[in-house]
């Protein structure tokens, strides 16, 4: 386990923190005027957080059984230059995920406000959540392939996976806290923040992916040329 890959999981991890489904719905699940918030924030960041391990965890044991197989071909430079193509091909498209793009052909932007219930509704928002965000959590695929490739032992990726769930759902949980103690002065800035989001939520798509596609193409250019 190198420093350079704790940096660039600690990076995708940031990335992911801000995604609709990890800030978005928390931030409207703050602004909720029952006494429950609280509680079923918690229970919707639990669900979130188990959802993603455990697909992660899945994922880490498929994709270990593929490089114990294939390991000397996913790590030759020619599988390095197709993470490479693949970096900057994930980049190409954070272009074509423009809102601004797609108002230019003439396409509607998408927006999605949740509606909030009880425990039961909690999970299932979750759940809802990590559902969708599973075609595009391009910045969690990206920190498997990049701790599968090399060949951490479990006892090294499991609690790097959980440490990158847990920065993943913190944002909320530090305005959860902050909001305990500065309700009046942060729920005018949450509202502003949410009205952002909801506005700009595919914009935020499109820079997610082109970082992940910058940091998966950085990985691949330091294997090829310097080490």
């Amino acid at each position: 386990m190198t420093t350079a890959l704790l940096l660039t999981l600690a990076a995708l991890a940031i990335v992911d923190s801000t995604s609709f489904g990890t800030l978005g719905i928390p931030v409207y699940l703050l602004l909720a005027s029952e006494r429950s918030q609280v509680s079923r924030l918690l229970i919707y960041l639990g669900t979130v957080a188990v959802f993603y391990f455990l697909v992660g965890v899945a994922l880490m044991l498929g994709l270990s059984t593929l490089v114990e197989n294939f390991g000397d071909v996913l790590q030759s430079r020619a599988a390095y230059w197709v993470q490479l193509v693949l970096g900057v091909g994930l980049f190409a498209l954070s272009y074509r995920l423009d809102p601004k793009r797609r108002r230019r052909l003439g396409k509607p932007e998408r927006r999605f406000e949740p509606r909030t219930g009880g425990p039961r509704a909690m999970v299932l928002l979750g759940l809802t959540a990590g559902l969708l965000e599973v075609a595009t959590m391009v910045p969690y695929l990206a920190a498997i392939g990049m701790m599968t490739t090399s060949e951490l032992p479990a006892g090294q990726w499991v609690p790097l996976l959980a440490a990158y769930v847990l920065v993943m759902v913190m944002p909320p949980l530090l305005l959860l806290a902050l909001r305990a103690v500065a309700r009046g002065w942060l729920e005018p800035k949450l509202e502003r923040l949410r009205a952002w989001m909801a506005k700009h939520s595919a914009s935020a798509v499109s820079w997610a992916v082109a970082i992940v596609g910058i940091l998966v193409a950085r990985d691949a250019a330091v294997r090829l040329f310097f080490l």
